[in-house]
């Protein structure tokens, strides 16, 4: 079994790769070029130094990371058998992809693997445009920029911004943090003399100049923010938790705040239902902040942080979800029982019983009602067809009937509770949420005793003052002119 031996190119200038690296590649053999695209290759050539380029993995895919991948396994065959040695530009470790993978396969294989550097572009960049990097900075591909958490307070280098489709992908996803007229600078060929060039632009202005190619990087220093994000509202909730904070924020508990969470949670609900966006918006972030309060007053007590939810989150999402992050497959209707199966697991539960306890007993009784009968119905508890479910309707309302003309009221209570279960017990049969179909009753009910009263009072009358049957007459008139 061979070894392999990465070697670093530098930014491109032939003074800037390193002894080590040079006297290498002047010395070996089976030398391998990502690519020959690199300004320092013309020289290497005319040192007689022989080399094979793997430029032409680029041209059998146009997925780059399929073509990463396929490099690096081809550099593993190879190794399997020689020594060889691996050049790419600039630093190994430094915004090349190829390395990593190599660096796994041959850690698993157990093939030996060195690292010989030369100067990283960011080197060379930080150089050409006189910044010191002990300020911070972050590096990102521009192919993975979408994916990445753009901090504006860091000073951002981006890779990769081959050409004017790049860059405007590029600038698309930047305006979400900065704004459109935030200077930003293209940096061509750095480190590489008679080449090297900078170009300070408008962030809206990225895409209009034509000077992109292989050797194209992009550096935003850092600066104020456009927008703020989670880590902000942490932040601000912290201080108005501090010393020199809100005095009504500071005494918050955890049980103070039980209201708050239900009360911001209908809110949200009234502004989908509006469908208004605005106000959605402004509701969600109200949710948010209940969620962030929380967090604070649990970091502060020792017991857990927003890092720490977060975490438990992505964890159940991804246990619960094995169709999508692992190897299962089944359909949406496996998917509600084996959803249920999955949280009895994590719950440690035994039994379906443990379940249904487990719904939270202050969600309001339709809710809860409609829950219990879910879950019940997963294990084959329910009714055949919905003809037994109008009979058991029927029969729970003459019971209703019976109790009364008794005058039992404990009776009347029990055989209520009874009828409104099997009135749930039909909506999920029909697939109506009962929650929602008795709010929009109660609002038809409201528009309608709304006009009653109206049409009253251009009469000069109150509603005091009038017959049932005059009420009447109006309520059958609103109920052509509302829904």
């Amino acid at each position: 079994m061979g070894s392999i031996t990465i070697v670093g190119l530098g930014p491109g200038d032939y003074d800037l790769i390193s002894h080590g690296a040079y006297k290498l590649l002047k010395e070996g053999k089976n030398i391998y070029f990502r690519t020959k695209k690199h300004p320092i290759v013309e020289n290497l050539i005319k040192e007689n130094i022989e080399f094979k380029s793997l430029d032409y993995f680029y041209e059998k895919e146009n997925d780059f990371e399929k073509v990463y991948d396929n490099i690096s396994k081809f550099i593993m065959k190879e190794a399997r058998t020689n020594d060889i040695i691996y050049a790419v530009p600039g630093h190994p470790r430094v915004a090349e992809n190829t390395v990593e993978i190599i660096e796994k396969y041959a850690h698993n294989e157990g093939i030996k693997l060195n690292i010989i550097p030369s100067m990283s572009f960011v080197d060379a960049m930080f150089n050409f445009l006189g910044v010191d990097p002990v300020h911070g900075f972050k590096l990102v591909d521009a192919f993975k920029l979408s994916k990445e958490k753009i901090d504006t307070n860091s000073n951002l280098i981006i890779t990769q911004v081959y050409d004017k489709f790049i860059a405007s992908e590029v600038k698309l996803n930047l305006m979400d943090y900065y704004n459109d007229d935030e200077y930003v600078y293209i940096v061509k060929g750095a480190g590489i003399k008679d080449i090297e060039e900078k170009h300070k632009v408008k962030l809206y202005e990225l895409d209009r100049l034509d000077k992109f190619d292989y050797l194209t990087s992009i550096y935003i220093p850092k600066t104020s923010k456009k927008y703020y994000d989670v880590f902000d509202l942490e932040e601000i909730m912290e201080k108005l938790r501090g010393e020199n904070g809100c005095s009504w924020d500071k005494k918050q508990t955890h049980e103070s705040l039980k209201p708050y969470v239900i009360e911001e949670a209908y809110e949200l609900v009234e502004a989908i239902e509006k469908d208004d966006l605005e106000e959605m918006i402004e509701e969600l972030g109200d949710i948010l902040l209940q969620v962030i309060f929380h967090c604070q007053i649990g970091k502060e007590e020792g017991y857990f942080d927003l890092r720490e939810v977060s975490a438990k989150i992505c964890e159940k999402l991804i246990y619960r979800h094995p169709h999508v992050f692992g190897e299962e497959n089944f359909n949406e209707e496996e998917f509600n029982k084996k959803w249920e199966e999955l949280k009895k697991e994590e719950k440690g539960e035994k039994t379906v019983t443990e379940s249904l306890e487990r719904i939270p007993k202050h969600l309001p009784s339709l809710i809860k009602s409609n829950k219990v009968q879910k879950k019940a119905a997963l294990v084959g508890f329910d009714w055949d067809n919905i003809d037994d479910v109008y009979k058991k309707i029927e029969e729970e309302y003459k019971e209703v009937i019976d109790a009364h003309r008794h005058g039992n009221i404990q009776y009347i209570e029990e055989e209520i509770g009874d009828l409104l279960f099997s009135i749930v017990n039909l909506s999920r049969f029909l697939n109506i949420d009962p929650e929602q179909a008795l709010n929009n009753t109660t609002k038809k009910f409201i528009k309608r005793f709304s006009f009653i009263e109206n049409s009253a009072l251009k009469t000069g009358k109150k509603l005091e003052e009038m017959t049932l049957e005059e009420m009447d007459d109006l309520w059958n008139k609103s109920k052509k002119i509302t829904n």
